[in-house]
């Protein structure tokens, strides 16, 4: 209930006008049903009529109001939920980020393909920027969710979904698979660090420069049935938790058409990998060093508690 982006922003708009006008209904029956009982009690003083049996005017009122309350709800959300179809991109000056996401048993996989890198743990966007997602599962059905942005999407193996969001303000937003998907479900989560563009260009550079590279032998690895952290032991990262980034350069190109088709990975269009400071990118990824936030976004950190062992989804 903490909207962070125009589409979380219109769903919340969304809910609470079915609320409200739900309560034209609602409001009447649970006023005077304890009226009615009490009036009407035994030994109660209302007017005793044994051949009283109907009312037009209340006839009228009891199915007329029902009836205008659905067709407002019906013409109203028909009309805006529309608006909102995941497929329909935003309105904006700036052109849009393309983002990629694989759906993994049990961790997400973020590409960035104008950028030639990925990143694993941490989904990192520039704010007030418009987001195009495009969305496929590696295995089974999952569903992708970041509730302070909105826009639950189901997605599926060799099918590709897309999807339309935007952050306002920078900060930490849980992401997280709503569908359940296996034994590793409820720890398959990422963060959504949402920063300004400067510190996006600085975490682009850092991907390139040291990140792991992304051959056939971790792509194995990451086929496995596994979350964030156990990836992240396969890869020799020491002391990581949830939230953390893992960044990849180089990747294969046309990595994730080659996963929502099941075609051939073009192994060979990886280019020979600059020498990697391994020890900066560890430090990087260390919970004691994220990417920098801006103090007037340390508000804005929403991580939630877990669902299934409860974290809250709006």
């Amino acid at each position: 209930m903490n909207p962070q982006g125009p589409i979380a922003e219109a769903q919340k708009h969304h809910f609470w006008f079915v609320v409200v006008v739900t309560l034209i209904v609602v409001l009447p029956v649970i006023i005077q049903t304890p009226i009615i009982l009490w009036r009407y009690r035994y030994r109660g003083n209302a007017v005793y009529r044994p051949h009283w049996d109907m009312s037009r005017w209340l006839d009228i009122a009891m199915w007329g109001v029902p009836v205008v309350v659905v067709i407002v709800l019906a013409v109203v959300l028909w009309r805006e939920t529309h608006q909102l179809d995941p497929y329909r991109p935003l309105d904006s000056a700036k052109q849009p980020l393309q983002v990629q996401v694989v759906g993994f048993d049990w961790k997400w996989l973020f590409i960035y393909p104008e950028q030639g890198i990925a990143s694993m743990g941490q989904l990192v966007l520039p704010e007030d920027r418009p987001i195009a997602f495009q969305l496929t599962s590696a295995t089974v059905l999952q569903s992708f969710f970041i509730p302070a942005l909105g826009s639950q999407i189901d997605v599926m193996n060799r099918m590709v979904t897309k999807l339309h969001l935007q952050a306002d303000n920078t900060g930490r937003f849980q992401g997280k698979n709503m569908q359940y998907n296996g034994s590793g479900f409820h720890r398959q989560r990422f963060m959504t660090q949402v920063v300004d563009d400067a510190q996006f260009d600085d975490f682009v550079a850092h991907a390139r420069r040291d990140g792991y590279r992304l051959d056939r032998q971790r792509f194995t690895q990451l086929n496995e049935k596994s979350d964030a952290t156990d990836f992240a032991g396969m890869l020799g990262i020491k002391n990581y938790q949830h939230g953390d980034l893992m960044a990849f350069s180089p990747i294969p190109s046309q990595l994730f058409d080659a996963i929502a088709h099941h075609a051939p990975i073009d192994w060979t269009s990886l280019t020979p990998s600059p020498p990697q400071n391994r020890k900066a990118m560890d430090e990087r990824m260390s919970p004691s060093n994220p990417i920098p936030v801006p103090p007037d976004a340390e508000e804005n950190t929403h991580d939630e508690a877990d669902d299934n062992g409860g974290e809250k989804a709006t």
